[in-house]
C-alpha cells in the first residue's frame, strides 16, 4: 500500500482527536465559566451525551458491515458525516442568547448531535484502517499513522485556541473570557475536521475493490432490535474472565480520573495557577507531546517488565504527577504564580505525566489481545471485538462521569456561579483551595482504586505463554480430528 494512502487514511483521524480536546479543554470551561451554566447541570449534560455517544457505536458498526453500495461498506458514512459533524460542532460553541435552561438544553442537543456525528464517521473510519492490509506488520503502519494524526488533531486546538483565539486583549486580559472569540475558533476546528475526513475519504477510494464485502449472512440479519441484547450478553461472557474483570475496572476508574482532570483543567489553570493564554498553551501542549515521545520506547518497556507492571508504572506515575503540585503549593513549597519558575515546573509535571500515562495506554491496549487468547482458551471463542467494544465503552462512558463529578464538585465546594472575567474577583481564596483538594488529592482515592484492580489481574508473561501453548495443542488436534473425519490422513503422516 503507498505511503500517501497510509497518510491519506490516517489524516481522518484528526477531526477525532481536534473534537476530543475540545471537549475535554474547552467546552465544560466554556458553558460553565465563560457562559455562567450551573456546573452540576453541565457535568450532566454532558453524561448524557457521552452515554448516548457509547450506545450508537455497535450501531453504527453494525450498519456499515452490512452496507452494500458502489462506493464500499465504509466511504458512504465517512462522506456523509462530514458536513453535519462541523456544522453540528460549530452551534455547540457558537449558541444564541437563551434562558439557563434552555442554554442547559443547547448544551445536551448539540453535544449528542456532535458526537452522534463523530461516532458515524469514526467508527466505519476505524473498521476501514482494519481492512485496508492482512499484512500485521502493514496494519501496525496504519495505526501509526492514525494515532500521529489524532495528537495533532489536539495540538491543532491547543495552539489554535491559546496561541490565535484565546490571546489577551484590551478588553479582556484573560481570552479565554472573550465570549466572542468561540465561534470564530469553532468555526476554524469546524473546518479542519470536514477537511480532512473528506481528504481521507477520497485518499483511500481506491482500495474499495480490495475491500471485504458484507457475507451472504450478515445481508439476511434483519432483526436489528436485537443487537443491543446480543452485545450486552457478549459483553457479560467477557466479564467472566478474571483477569478482564479486573481491567475493565481498573481501565474504568483511571478514565473517570481523566475526566475529572480534562474538565477542571482551565479551572484550574485559571483560578489556582492564574496562567495566561501564553502559558496555558505550553501547559496543554506538554502532555501530548510527552505521550508522543512516551509511546516510542513502550514496547521496550513491555518486554524488560512486563505489561501489567508498565500499567501500574503509568498509572501511579500519572496521579504522583497530579498530585505532587497541588500539595506542594499548599505547603508553600511550589513556585510563586505569574513568573517563569512556575510555567516551566507545570509544563515539566505534564511533560512527564504524559511520558507515564502512554506506558499505561499502551500497555493495557497491548495486553486485551492477550486476554483474547485466554478466553479462546477457557470458552472456544474468539472475540477480539467484543472485548475492545467494552474498553470502547468504558473510555466513552467514564469521560462522561469524570466531567458529571467535576460538575458535582464544583457544587459542593461552592464555587460562584459568575460568568466571564468576573468570576475572578468573587471566587475566595477558600474557593480556590478546596478547587485544588479536588484536583489533586481528591484524585487520589480513584487512583488507589485502580491499582488495586489492576493487581487483582492474574495475566501476564508466564501466564500467556503457558495459554498459548494450550492453544496450539488444541489447534492441532483440532486439526487433526477434522483431517480423520473427512476421510484423509494428515499431511505429516
Amino acid at each position: 500500500m503507498p505511503v500517501w494512502v497510509k497518510a491519506g487514511y490516517g489524516i481522518g483521524q484528526l477531526a477525532e482527536g481536534a473534537k476530543n480536546a475540545a471537549f475535554a479543554a474547552l467546552l465544560f470551561f466554556y458553558y460553565t465559566a465563560v457562559l455562567g451554566l450551573a456546573p452540576e447541570k453541565a457535568g450532566f449534560a454532558l453524561l448524557i451525551a457521552l452515554l448516548f455517544d457509547a450506545i450508537t457505536d455497535p450501531l453504527a458498526g453494525y450498519l456499515s458491515d452490512n452496507l452494500r453500495s458502489r462506493f464500499g461498506r465504509r466511504h458512504p458514512f465517512m462522506i456523509a458525516a462530514a458536513l453535519p459533524l462541523g456544522v453540528c460542532f460549530y452551534l455547540l460553541f457558537s449558541p444564541p442568547e437563551l434562558s439557563e435552561n434552555g442554554l442547559y438544553l443547547w448544551l445536551i442537543v448539540f453535544s449528542i448531535l456532535t458526537r452522534g456525528a463523530m461516532t458515524l464517521y469514526h467508527v466505519p473510519h476505524l473498521s476501514l484502517g482494519a481492512e485496508l492490509s492482512e499484512d500485521i506488520y502493514e496494519r501496525s503502519s496504519v495505526v501509526a499513522y492514525r494515532y500521529f494524526s489524532s495528537y495533532v488533531g489536539a495540538l491543532c486546538v491547543y495552539g489554535l485556541g491559546f496561541g490565535v483565539y484565546f490571546v489577551s486583549t484590551p478588553e479582556f486580559e484573560d481570552g479565554k473570557f472573550n465570549l466572542a472569540a468561540y465561534g470564530p475558533f469553532a468555526l476554524t476546528i469546524a473546518s479542519i475536521m470536514v477537511v480532512t475526513i473528506l481528504i481521507s475519504a477520497v485518499a483511500t477510494l481506491g482500495r474499495i475493490p480490495y475491500l471485504p464485502a458484507p457475507t451472504a449472512v450478515m445481508q439476511r440479519e434483519q432483526r436489528w432490535y436485537l443487537i443491543p441484547v446480543r452485545l450486552l450478553g457478549e459483553i457479560v461472557a467477557a466479564l467472566r474472565n478474571r483477569s478482564f474483570r479486573w481491567l475493565f475496572l481498573g481501565v474504568l476508574i483511571i478514565f473517570t480520573m481523566v475526566g475529572v482532570d480534562g474538565a477542571l483543567s482551565l479551572h484550574m489553570n485559571t483560578y489556582f495557577w492564574a496562567l495566561d493564554a501564553g502559558q496555558n498553551l505550553l501547559f496543554f501542549l506538554a502532555m501530548p507531546v510527552g505521550v508522543l515521545i512516551g509511546t516510542g520506547f513502550s514496547r521496550t518497556l513491555n518486554e524488560r517488565f512486563d505489561k501489567k507492571a508498565c500499567i501500574v508504572l503509568g498509572t501511579g506515575g500519572w496521579v504522583v504527577c497530579q498530585i505532587l503540585p497541588v500539595v506542594l503549593r499548599l505547603i508553600g513549597w511550589f513556585p510563586e504564580n505569574e513568573t517563569e519558575a512556575l510555567t516551566l515546573t507545570l509544563t515539566g509535571f505534564r511533560f512527564l505525566q504524559g511520558l507515564l500515562v502512554a506506558q499505561s495506554l499502551v500497555s493495557f491496549n497491548a495486553l486485551i489481545p492477550d486476554i483474547v487468547d485466554e478466553h479462546e482458551l477457557q470458552t472456544g471463542k474468539r472475540q477480539e471485538g467484543i472485548f475492545f467494544a467494552a474498553i470502547s465503552f468504558s473510555a466513552k462512558a467514564t469521560h462522561g462521569f469524570g466531567t458529571f463529578f467535576a460538575g458535582i464538585a464544583l457544587s459542593l465546594i461552592a464555587w460562584p456561579e459568575v460568568a466571564g472575567e468576573a468570576s475572578k474577583a468573587v471566587v475566595s481564596a477558600t474557593n480556590i483551595r478546596d478547587l485544588g483538594l479536588v484536583f489533586g488529592p481528591a484524585v487520589a482515592l480513584f487512583a488507589v482504586l485502580a491499582l488495586l484492580c489492576i493487581l487483582r489481574m492474574n495475566m501476564n508473561r508466564d501466564r500467556h505463554r503457558d495459554v498459548v501453548a494450550a492453544l496450539a495443542e488444541r489447534r492441532q488436534q483440532d486439526q487433526l480430528s477434522a483431517t480423520v473425519h473427512n476421510g484423509t490422513r494428515p499431511a505429516s503422516a
